[in-house]
């Protein structure tokens, strides 16, 4: 598989990656092996590229990742997890509903400070097994998760130590890279404005559907020499079922006017002969400020198909037969604009 240079880094990426958010027990609990099986596939097709965090089944799908990532030689993959969330033991019957089934028992501090951000790291290594982490992201900060007011607390914490402790890891060669892990465009912008980013973790901002990180966020990527890793590119599922009763779109029930321009992109994608969900897994990659595509699945038969929708080419003039029906959601107000 091609691979990608992270920024003004010596890392190189595979295009496509493996994230690590199912293997958590997002939604529905996993056998563990099926986990092993999903990894085994990606690694079988070439993925070189790893995403987990503290924060997926509460340590669980890091646990996973060392278990299954030690078996590998180190230097022949890239490994990246998440600062932010510090975990401590409690009770089961306290352990967070956040959408993970029979995670670890542990709930959550958020923490984006020098101290907090080095805890983590130490934290993370030992779930992990493993003595090198070469990306960390810093995890879900913005108001798409702690609202306006904790989200000034956290990004000074950040900008007031956090990324100090990032800086004096990468120094000390212990990472090779760090950004931001998020899905809103707005924290990206203001960040990185005061901070120097090797790259962003960002999803479901840059899709076929939704584009809203063309306008700003792109070009500065590109003027500062950062790297995007894309998630989300399916957009919580509707560019992969297409508009049909109980799609997802943006981690909700898809409204009437997505199912509408989703059914018109599956009428262009059938009209060019390959499936709305192949444009979907490729269209990030034809920008150069895109380092890998982010995609992630509990199931090691939906891996192959995505997998294998890949090798279909999309040119790249047809990308822009799906903007009259481009949808920009805006985490911070929920409002949707063409």
């Amino acid at each position: 598989m091609k691979t990608r240079r992270i920024g003004n880094t010596r890392l190189d990426v595979t295009e496509i990656s493996f994230g690590g958010a199912s293997l958590g027990n997002l939604y529905q609990a996993v056998p563990n092996t099926d986990a092993e099986a999903v990894l085994d596939t990606a690694w079988s097709y070439g993925i070189r590229y790893y995403d987990t965090a503290p924060h997926y089944g509460f340590g669980l799908s890091e646990r996973r990742f060392g278990d299954y990532l030690r078996t590998k030689p180190r230097d022949s993959y890239v490994l990246s997890t998440k600062v932010g969330r510090l975990l401590k033991p409690v009770p089961e019957d306290q352990v967070p509903k956040l959408g993970f089934v029979d995670p670890l028992p542990f709930k959550l501090d958020y923490d984006y400070s020098y101290d907090g951000i080095m805890r983590s790291v130490e934290f993370s290594y030992a779930r992990l097994g493993l003595n090198r982490i070469d990306i960390l992201y810093v995890h879900d900060i913005g108001v798409y998760t702690h609202g306006v007011e904790l989200t000034k607390v956290h990004l000074s914490q950040l900008l007031g130590g956090g990324i100090k402790a990032l800086e004096e890891l990468k120094s000390a060669g212990v990472i090779s890279a760090y950004g931001l892990g998020v899905n809103e465009v707005e924290i990206c912008l203001e960040v990185m404005r005061r901070a120097p980013q090797d790259c962003i973790l960002l999803a479901g901002r840059y899709s076929l559907l939704d584009r809203s990180a063309e306008a700003e966020l792109l070009p500065l990527c590109r003027e500062a020499g950062t790297s995007l890793v894309i998630g989300g590119v399916f957009n919580s599922g509707i560019l992969a079922t297409g508009a049909k009763a109980g799609a997802n779109f943006d981690y909700g029930p898809a409204s009437p006017d997505i199912l509408s321009k989703v059914s018109a992109m599956e009428t262009i994608a059938s009209k060019a002969g390959y499936p709305l969900a192949t444009a979907a897994l490729q269209f990030p990659l034809h920008d150069p400020a895109v380092a890998t595509v982010l995609i992630g699945t509990a199931k090691a038969s939906s891996l192959k198909r995505n997998m294998e929708l890949l090798g279909i080419d999309v040119p790249r003039q047809d990308f822009e037969a799906y903007r009259p029906h481009v949808t920009v959601q805006s985490p911070l107000t929920g409002a949707v604009r063409e």
